[in-house]
């Protein structure tokens, strides 16, 4: 054999040598790996660390959630000689059933056949309920004390969650229940017309992650995930995740980026020929000043002194938000932590306070998020 016919014989060999070898390795490293899309040579999804220290934190906010025991009021009543429609008090449901109790809403306002229709409140609900009332050729116009970011709903978390504090599992009606399976369906589909849209909707991983088995919310079993929506929550094994905990789940969830949400949706209100007016209501004489023959009240806790609505209380639900990093796109909840990933940030949760008025951030609350999370990032497989 002459030089050159040598080294190309082993050049070849020497070729299928590295592929052999790949190969095995591959085979190695797939072996035992149950879900086809983990990532092969890391034996699990990847999740990025946190960049976690108080100096990070760039904005600490506290929003009211609108709770009512008896669950959120969608009815109508005639005030003078307006027709009157009530649509709030969802709790932490308010993102996720805006779209569907919004229809709702807007079936009883062409009840009356009216044309021209005033929304009381800018936040999701008021701007979603106005959005779908153009839809059917109404004129409308929304009056609100603020518009966003000022407006409780852009202090939210923006995620999908149907049953968060959506009413008193004791106080549950069938006829509640109805109703609720109702918006939350008619929510689900309007939000999957929505993905794409400059991402204000998107879908991201959900992971839950504790030492201890987690307690069935007190809701759970009475406002279930309908079928057909989310994905089943799974439970991973050791080798599944990189997380020191003994109970760890996974499953796909959907995530609101409210600030390019709220934006958009306003601007195609106003794009649509709707009205706003900074104006606040104080009493029932403000309502029936206003020159709409029929209104829609959306306005969440401030509906609880004009209409002496006592079912109504606050739970107080502190943020705090940590700069961006573009690679964390998951959401995670933990033992009087989570974490959220929108695109304008990180925020970082776990607290809820019922009857609490006060919206001034707490240092402290921040302080023992951040020291919860820094010790499940730093107990991380890297």
């Amino acid at each position: 054999m002459n030089r050159r016919g040598f080294i190309q014989q082993a050049a070849i060999a020497g070729s299928w040598a590295a592929v052999g070898s790949t190969v095995a390795s591959c085979a190695t490293a797939a072996k035992g790996y149950a879900d086809k899309h983990f990532q092969i040579n890391m034996g699990y999804y990847r999740i990025p660390k946190l960049r976690l220290s108080m100096d990070r934190i760039v904005r600490e906010t506290v929003g009211l959630r609108p709770f009512r025991a008896i669950g959120p009021r969608l009815e109508s009543e005639r005030l003078g000689n307006k027709t009157l429609v009530h649509n709030y008090g969802h709790g932490g449901s308010g993102w996720s059933l805006s779209w569907g109790s919004g229809m709702l809403a807007r079936d009883e306002v062409m009840k009356t056949g009216v044309k021209q229709v005033a929304v009381l409140g800018a936040g999701t609900i008021g701007l979603t309920t106005a959005r779908l009332l153009q839809d059917k050729g109404v004129e409308v116009t929304i009056y609100a004390k603020d518009v966003a970011p000022n407006i409780t709903s852009s202090l939210a978390t923006g995620t999908w969650s149907p049953s968060s504090r959506v009413c008193d599992p004791q106080k549950a009606t069938p006829e509640f229940k109805a109703w609720w399976e109702k918006a939350t369906a008619l929510s689900f589909r309007a939000f999957q017309f929505q993905l794409g849209l400059n991402d204000i909707i998107s879908w991201v991983d959900e992971y839950n992650v504790f030492n201890e088995a987690p307690s069935e919310r007190p809701n759970s079993e009475i406002f279930a995930d309908l079928p057909g929506m989310v994905p089943e929550r799974i439970m991973l094994s050791k080798k599944e995740h990189p997380f020191k905990a003994d109970y760890v789940s996974r499953r796909s969830n959907v995530m609101i980026n409210i600030p390019t949400y709220l934006h958009k949706h306003m601007t195609d209100f106003l794009l649509f020929g709707g009205k706003v007016k900074i104006h606040e209501i104080k009493k029932l004489e403000d309502i029936d000043a206003l020159p709409e023959k029929c209104v829609v009240n959306c306005m969440g806790l401030g509906a609880k002194a004009i209409f002496n609505d006592d079912h109504l209380t606050p739970v107080s639900g502190q943020l705090s938000c940590l700069i961006p990093q573009p690679e964390v796109t998951y959401k995670l909840n933990t033992k009087g932590a989570s974490i959220i990933s929108r695109k304008d940030g990180i925020y970082l949760g776990g607290n809820g306070i019922v009857g609490n008025w006060d919206t001034t951030p707490s240092r402290e609350q921040t302080e023992k998020v951040v020291g919860i999370l820094q010790k499940l990032m730093e107990d991380m497989r890297s």
